[in-house]
């Protein structure tokens, strides 16, 4: 059920706005996801039960909620909006013109996902980041400073630039994230339609719309180790390895990545990723298009 292209004369969609930041803090629902994909991607040599027992160790059940309010909150009803809003709009300028469905799509995803990290993301991500690397200062028997004052820190000493540090990584990882995703599952729709013999634009039913979204979901995990970059880049954790460069870019910090822990450190945390990969492309892109055709 790709959207269909919008009839002449009717106007922006604004609804989507509405629609995005709703159906974007369901996807907060899988914050113990995200917190251990964050923790097995700022601690490269830990695997999942490791980074399990890690995570429970700072608060048991709520330790798998840490960074959810208020900037994963924040984050999910701003960035949800956004993408929802250009995503859509790019979606039905394109096949108005006549791009396929699942070309469509990998184009709105592209331009939605660089929308909402320059417009909302990079501050959220960043503090996000923080609130659930910073654990490393309890370790040392220091009470770890509250979200609010790390973030005024963060502002006092670098300004805007350093709320937004590694927005560019972000920027690059929402572009791959929603672009793989909504292409991989338009085309995956349209196979799913071509094999029970629908035509294109034909619905399809909900568990064909939820399968889908599992395979977008789930292949868009290839660019990994674009967030493994990024939370080493926004990580409040303080290395003293000598190698890890002082002035931190998008390049230089994959290449200090890949000396140190090779391809298998870029690709961890892909198993919990794949998990919530999942989980938001069936809220943002099956769930989405009843709610907006409803």
């Amino acid at each position: 059920m790709a959207p269909a292209a919008r009839e002449p004369g009717q106007g922006v969609n604004w609804s989507n706005i509405a629609v995005g930041a709703i159906m974007n803090m369901v996807t907060t629902l899988g914050q113990p996801l995200e917190v251990l994909k964050t923790q097995m991607a700022a601690n490269r040599t830990q695997g999942m039960p490791q980074a399990i027992a890690t995570v429970w160790s700072r608060g048991g059940f709520a330790g798998f909620y840490q960074g959810l309010i208020p900037w994963a909150w924040i984050e999910a009803s701003t960035k949800g909006g956004v993408l929802m809003f250009t995503a859509s709009e790019i979606e039905q300028v394109a096949m108005h013109n006549g791009i396929g469905p699942a070309a469509a799509g990998l184009l709105g995803g592209m331009g939605g996902g660089i929308a909402q990290a320059y417009a909302t993301m990079g501050f959220c991500t960043c503090m996000k980041t923080v609130e659930i690397t910073r654990h490393k200062q309890a370790a040392t028997g220091v009470k770890p400073a509250s979200t609010w004052v790390v973030f005024a820190d963060i502002y006092r000493k670098d300004g805007i630039r350093g709320i937004n540090k590694g927005v560019n990584a972000v920027a690059l990882r929402q572009m791959t994230n929603w672009g793989s995703r909504m292409g991989f599952a338009r085309a995956a729709e349209s196979m799913i339609r071509s094999a029970r013999g629908k035509k294109e634009g034909e619905k399809l039913g909900a568990l064909d719309k939820i399968a889908s979204s599992t395979i977008g979901g789930a292949l868009a995990t290839w660019n990994q180790p674009i967030e493994v970059v990024r939370v080493e880049m926004q990580s409040a954790n303080k290395s003293t390895n000598p190698n890890r460069p002082a002035k931190l870019t998008v390049f230089n910090t994959l290449g200090y990545i890949y000396k140190e822990n090779g391809i298998k450190g870029l690709y961890r945390g892909v198993t919990p990723r794949i998990g919530l990969g999942i989980w938001q492309t069936v809220c943002m892109v099956s769930f989405a298009d009843y709610v907006k055709a409803w």
